[in-house]
């Protein structure tokens, strides 16, 4: 199997990737920004070719280093990639390539939020009320109908990013102003709670090969935009909606051998609505969360559906694992020093975050375990106690 990968270099711990592939048999050649000597030993041992395309943002470029590729290692039998910001190109390469996989016009549902929201109607399942508005007056319209407080942000966009909660008609019009020229918004009601995501793999039929659960400490949104430290968590049992809604939302998209990262909202009164899907791992340390919380080792699992069909790791969510992370904004009463020397028999991983994410989950993170939640929130509060 000739396997096209895309950005093996980033995020930094998703190598994992690429070197598994080649470990499950597969001839795996890459595309990215970064040079070839500065890539990773291990990286450089698990690709055969590689090509840098220091804007990878054009397609021509791009996919004239794909044809390259093929012309020495031959028709490519899969293009993969695990961040969201390559799924439309990931798209376009196996439509130019003829390739399997989705092409473009089977990508749509799941890159922009409207079109999420009509996929999960029609699987039942309850969605907050939205509006790509086509004006000012439009989105004044539907202020007026679904109240305040509203979340603008693009339609087709990757996490938190360019998205504002608006309050008012005032801040609306500023909104207005201020928002990318010539991107489409989204307006969505906002609806309080916790979030809770649903966030797995699924094998080549459809079918799930791995699942499980986080909730979150916050939100992303709130996180850029207040500068908040972030903490979120696995889940040993799963509430019995929030698996009905995640498998009934799955089938609805008709993902295959492709990870899934989905969002909901639990409100005060306990009922979930879906807020959206994502074709990809969840993002920052998640897929090594994964890990720990099952002593598996899912990079090498991925592998083995892409090539081999078949999910081999036995996982019953033993643990619970946190993600705790830690802003540079901020004075915490704890050195890293002072962590390790409290907690360290709970903390698995302490890592600098890359600059990309560091906005959203932290400029550093800390992964910490335990079977239950009691034993892990004493570990959360020293890590995020700031300084008085």
């Amino acid at each position: 199997m000739n396997v096209l990968y895309l950005s093996p270099n980033f995020p930094p711990n998703y190598w994992y990737f690429p070197a598994n592939l080649k470990r499950a048999g597969a001839n795996v050649v890459g595309i990215g920004w970064e040079a070839y000597d500065r890539l990773r030993p291990e990286l450089k041992q698990a690709l055969s070719g590689y090509c840098q395309v220091v804007d990878m943002g054009v397609y021509d470029h791009v996919y004239r280093a794909a044809a390259y590729l093929a012309s020495q290692w031959g028709r490519f039998d899969r293009v993969a990639a695990q961040e969201e910001h390559w799924i439309d190109l990931e798209a376009e390469l196996r439509r130019d390539f003829n390739v399997p996989g989705p092409r473009p016009e089977d990508i749509r549902h799941f890159r922009q939020k409207s079109l999420m929201k009509e996929v999960f109607r029609k699987a039942g399942i309850p969605v907050a009320k939205g509006l790509v508005p086509k004006d000012l007056e439009d989105a004044l319209s539907f202020a007026r109908a679904a109240g305040y407080p509203l979340i603008g942000k693009p339609d087709k966009g990757v996490g938190a990013y360019a998205t504002y909660k608006v309050t008012s008609d005032f801040e609306m019009r500023e909104f207005w102003l201020k928002k990318p020229a010539g991107v489409s918004y989204i307006l969505e009601e906002f609806l309080p709670g916790v979030i809770q995501s649903f966030d797995g793999l699924t094998g080549n039929d459809g079918e799930l090969v791995f699942f499980t659960g986080h909730q979150f400490s916050t939100d992303i949104m709130t996180a850029v935009n207040d500068d908040r430290h972030l903490h979120y968590w696995s889940l040993r049992e799963l509430p019995a909606d929030l698996e009905e809604l995640g498998r009934r939302s799955i089938a609805a998209f008709g993902f295959r051998d492709r990870f899934f990262h989905l969002e909901f909202i639990r409100n005060p009164q306990g009922k979930l609505t879906a807020m959206e899907v994502n074709a990809r791992p969840p993002g920052g340390l998640t897929t090594d969360m994964f890990n720990f919380a099952n002593d598996i080792d899912v990079y090498r699992e991925w592998a083995n559906v892409l090539v081999n069909g078949r999910f081999e790791a036995k996982w019953s969510r033993p643990y619970h694992v946190s993600f705790i992370g830690r802003k540079a904004s901020n004075r915490y009463a704890h050195s890293h020093e002072d962590v390790i020397r409290e907690h360290g028999t709970s903390i698995l991983m302490s890592t600098p975050i890359d600059s990309v994410f560091r906005q959203a989950i932290g400029d550093f993170a800390y992964l910490a375990r335990a079977r239950n939640m009691d034993q892990l929130r004493p570990v959360v509060d020293y890590i995020h106690e700031l300084s008085r």
